[in-house]
């Protein structure tokens, strides 16, 4: 990485985060951690305004901003594939927003980089989408967002119906299925519920707060279960 390229990473590292240390951005840059002193020394008598000390953590006062964003060729595609999967599978709504992004993204651009973006031959179809999940997926979001409870109207693998009231925790896409994590009632546990099988759906009354009933709860409960199952065979 050039110099250049990483001082503007490490301003952009400082500019997202509350206090981050020279250890952390060492690790993130791949680079010692004296490199990282000296850049942050450059950078500061460069008229960044770093604050902070060794072995406490550095950040960039609020409301420093930096010169419009260039982009490489590498990035262009990235943001360009990721902007054309959101629509294609995020719903009308989030797909509205990653069209305006992806416009907002090209104005920013200098005009011999524009190209590029026209060029990109990185493409997302949604010749599988049903209409109906993307707009369930606009109520999950608002639901999650709102902390409403959802009644499920649920069919599992074997066909099996039944109905649970859960309480909203998050989307997670996986190979063109939608799914919801979330605490189910009648399971008194998390559970993760495919999209493509919710036959009906209405949000119900407010859930809580609860300690031990939260996303990073859930992450932890599935984290416990892999490493608790069995190898393959």
């Amino acid at each position: 990485m050039r110099r250049a390229d990483r001082l503007f990473q490490i301003t952009q590292y400082l500019r997202g985060r509350r206090l981050t240390t020279a250890r952390q951005l060492a690790e993130w840059l791949a680079v010692s951690e004296r490199t990282v002193y000296r850049d942050i020394r450059d950078l500061s008598l460069s008229g960044v305004p770093v604050d902070g000390e060794a072995g406490v953590g550095y950040r960039i006062k609020p409301g420093y901003d930096l010169p419009p964003l260039m982009f490489n060729a590498d990035e262009i595609d990235a943001l360009v594939i990721g902007m054309r999967m959101v629509q294609a599978w995020g719903g009308p709504q989030l797909s509205a927003s990653a069209a305006s992004a992806l416009a907002k993204v090209v104005l920013a651009l200098p005009k011999d980089k524009r190209d590029f973006v026209e060029a990109t031959p990185l493409f997302a179809p949604n010749t599988q989408m049903d209409p109906l999940h993307g707009e369930r997926l606009e109520e999950i979001r608002q639901a999650i967002s709102s902390r409403h409870k959802l009644l499920l109207h649920y069919s599992d693998a074997q066909q099996r119906a039944s109905q649970r009231v859960v309480w909203p925790l998050a989307l997670a896409f996986f190979g063109g299925t939608w799914l919801l994590a979330a605490w189910c009632e009648a399971r008194d546990d998390f559970r993760s519920f495919r999209l493509d099988r919710v036959q009906q759906m209405s949000a119900q009354g407010y859930y809580p707060d609860r300690n031990g009933r939260r996303l990073a709860d859930f992450v932890r409960a599935m984290q416990r279960a892999t490493k608790e199952a069995p190898p393959a065979p």
